[in-house]
């Protein structure tokens, strides 16, 4: 009895150990991970606006068993500022803007019933996706009332 309770505790060793073996295993491949951190902040101006697209991109490439993994995560901020005084956008009833990108883009319309009560307009979210490279040229229009004006945002760390 004293045989097979030593011979059921060796194995319950020798199992426990080989667990270890494993996660340390899974640990090493994580650590084997390539990422790259892609932050990137875009900027411009036309006569009336001025303009910011800051872009925080997370890419990994693993290896599971083999099988090459890829991941990317990112979000955006977009910041429209009017490079006047809010004074001069009292009479402003409706804005409309818009921004692209080589693979994603976006738009914000407004309403104002009264006169606006800020001269910055913003729009965060993320391109699901959508890969932004640092030498990509956004597209920016933005029209309020009967005025349009469009320019261009390029990568300030270029």
């Amino acid at each position: 009895m004293k045989k097979i309770l030593t011979l059921l505790f060796t194995i319950l060793v020798l199992t426990a150990c080989t667990e270890v073996t494993k996660n340390e295993i899974t640990k090493e491949e994580i650590n084997k991970d390539e990422v790259t951190y892609n932050n990137y902040k875009f900027i411009g101006e036309s006569e009336h606006w001025e303009a910011e697209y800051i872009y925080k991109g997370t890419e990994t490439w693993g290896d599971n068993n083999g099988t090459k993994t890829y991941s990317n995560e990112d979000n955006y901020e977009f910041v429209l500022k009017f490079k006047g005084s809010l004074e001069e956008l009292s009479s402003m009833r409706n804005l409309k803007y818009s921004y692209k990108t080589i693979s994603s883009g976006g738009e914000s319309e407004r309403d104002f019933d009264e006169s606006p009560r800020e001269i910055i307009f913003t729009s965060k979210g993320s391109s699901n996706g959508a890969k932004v490279s640092k030498d990509e040229v956004i597209q920016v229009n933005v029209k309020w009332d009967k005025f349009e004006e469009s320019f261009e945002l390029h990568n300030k760390n270029m």
